[in-house]
């Protein structure tokens, strides 16, 4: 099976010398907690549940015909673009009433160029969600950073400024591109374009919009930059003591939430630093580490966003894949699975796990299961997290996470330490020309709660837009009942006449999330080598079915 070999590619990619890593971070373990499944969602008319376990999709399915209708639970499918994303979606509403939505193609260039449809090869696109049955794409954004920025994409909505930084499954150099979509944002304007950023992977805005991180991850780098005059970026704190991943901060700009690879293994986790200085604009600041923290489950974290339920501080914390340097090597099938889970910062020097999120499928037991046999049963392509957003930063409700070949998952977390399931979509891409290819759900989603909508995309067919279905969501709280998709914090003291609104990852005053995807200090060039292997191996697939049978 074409499969098979592909994945053999990706397991010798893999066990090219993984090598561990150090941290000089004390680890504080959270104490263990309900490891889950988290109870799945109970689905009503309309829906297409899963034949399976929560979250699995069996081989038989796609032999059946089964998976080719998609699985679906309180969505419904409403609108679709373009055949291949990678891990960021936005919702935007410029000054003009516009309505955007930004999604980037692909996690690894050039092979996201086989993956692609017409008009849709590599660099972000932007689209007309005016009728979002009828996405109509109107730009696409291919200066250095945007053709390939892995998992930086970034909007700030209070400032209306979209911005990368060139990565890939390690770290390049560190381009950063910065456009200004407040005016006319169905065709961005290019302010800078320049290696300000050293090292590239994940990237995020401070709330206020004046400060633009940059982590190089592979490169151990993280990078401030000043982005108070878009057009002139200004490097003022470089930090080269952490194995930054993902990142987000706090609403007063104070805290940098990191989610630190460390060495992959037990000890990474979540650390907590103080940016107050970098904030204030003191010369040469000064970043002091306030915490950090780990969890049973740990395999490689993704990033950590911060949120409050009924006035009390949380994290959202979501982890990648499984972990890397487990004692018995990389692809052992009892190695934890990533996942997400709530973490409580009341006293952010003793962060606490208070409750996991997590499918049935991603129990021990099952892992080591029958979904070894299907298409997404492997550890690397796999069922699961990799990144989640929410809606507001205040009461979210829910929040939304790619489970790669799950789908997209939604649960309800207004009571956060009992989350439940509340919604999915998982449509695998199942055709004669492609048999057995499951999704990969990896980006964070973007949220529409006027309309009662999410808008996600998956590595192998694109953009989608879902509605929910029997009333199960919005919720009727103060954060979701007007049209500001992210919380009305994002658009105080905007001078538009019509204040944008957006929604997605992490878009600065009010975000959802960031991430990305390596290892350990000295894992992060077999986790891209076999990231090029997987896509490839897919990409010359559909590369073949475009030539002529003599070639």
């Amino acid at each position: 099976m074409r499969r098979t070999r592909i994945f053999s590619i990706v397991v010798a990619a893999l066990l090219l010398g993984l090598a561990g890593g150090t941290t000089s971070l004390a680890r504080a373990a959270s104490p263990t907690v309900d490891p889950g499944p988290t109870p799945k969602a109970q689905c009503g008319p309309g829906s297409k549940p899963e034949t399976a376990e929560q979250g699995r999709v069996p081989s038989s399915d796609f032999k059946s015909g089964r998976a080719a209708q998609g699985y679906t639970c309180n969505l419904a499918l409403i609108g679709h673009d373009g055949s291949n994303a990678g891990f960021r979606v936005y919702r935007y509403i410029d000054a003009a009433g516009h309505e955007c939505g930004f999604y980037d193609s692909g996690p690894l260039l050039p092979f996201q160029v086989f993956l692609s449809s017409p008009g849709h090869t590599a660099g972000v696109f932007v689209l007309d969600m005016s009728d979002p049955a009828h996405p109509k794409h109107t730009d696409t954004l291919t200066t250095p950073a945007m053709i390939t920025p892995h998992e930086s994409l970034s909007l700030n909505v209070k400032r209306g400024l979209l911005a990368a930084d060139m990565g890939n499954a390690a770290t390049l150099p560190g381009f950063v591109d910065i456009y200004d979509v407040s005016k006319n944002c169905l065709h961005p304007t290019l302010k800078s374009s320049g290696p300000f950023g050293i090292f590239g992977h994940e990237g995020t805005f401070s709330p206020d919009g004046n400060t633009f991180w940059v982590s190089g991850t592979a490169g151990h780098t993280i990078v401030a930059l000043d982005v108070t005059n878009p057009s002139v970026p200004v490097p003022i704190w470089l930090g080269t003591q952490w194995v930054a991943h993902g990142m987000n901060v706090s609403d007063d700009g104070n805290r940098l939430y990191i989610a630190d690879i460390a060495d992959a293994g037990t000890n990474a986790g979540l650390t907590i630093l103080d940016v107050s200085q970098i904030q204030q604009r003191k010369q040469n600041p000064q970043v002091r580490v306030i915490s950090h923290t780990s969890w049973p489950e740990v395999s490689i974290p993704q990033t950590a966003i911060p949120v409050s339920i009924n006035g009390h501080p949380y994290l959202v914390e979501v982890d990648e894949f499984s972990r890397l340097n487990y004692p018995k090597g990389p692809l052992d099938r009892s190695a934890p699975v990533g996942a997400a889970r709530m973490i409580d910062i009341a006293d952010d020097t003793h962060p606490k796990v208070v409750s996991n999120l997590r499918l049935e499928v991603n129990m021990p037991a099952n892992e080591q299961g029958p979904e070894q046999t299907d298409p997404g049963g492997t550890p690397i392509i796999g069922y699961t997290a990799h990144y989640c957003a929410v809606p507001s930063r205040v009461d979210p409700g829910i929040v939304a996470c790619g489970f790669l070949s799950s789908g997209m998952r939604v649960f309800d977390i207004r009571d956060p330490l009992h989350p439940k399931e509340l919604a999915y979509a998982n449509l695998p891409v199942v055709s004669h020309q492609t048999p057995e290819l499951p999704s990969w759900a990896a980006s964070a989603p973007a949220f529409v709660p006027e309309r009662g909508e999410i808008w996600y995309s998956d590595g192998f067919s694109g953009f989608y837009a879902v509605r929910f279905l029997n009333g199960v969501w919005p919720f009727k709280t103060a954060s979701t009942a007007g049209a500001s998709v992210l919380g009305a914090r994002a658009s105080v003291g905007s001078p538009s006449p019509a204040p944008p609104t957006a929604s997605g990852p992490a878009p600065g005053a009010t975000p959802a999330a960031p991430a990305a995807e390596l290892a350990t200090t000295g894992g992060h060039a077999p986790i891209a080598a076999a990231g090029i292997a997987l896509f490839a191996g897919f990409g010359l697939r559909r590369l073949r079915r475009r030539l002529p049978p003599s070639v």
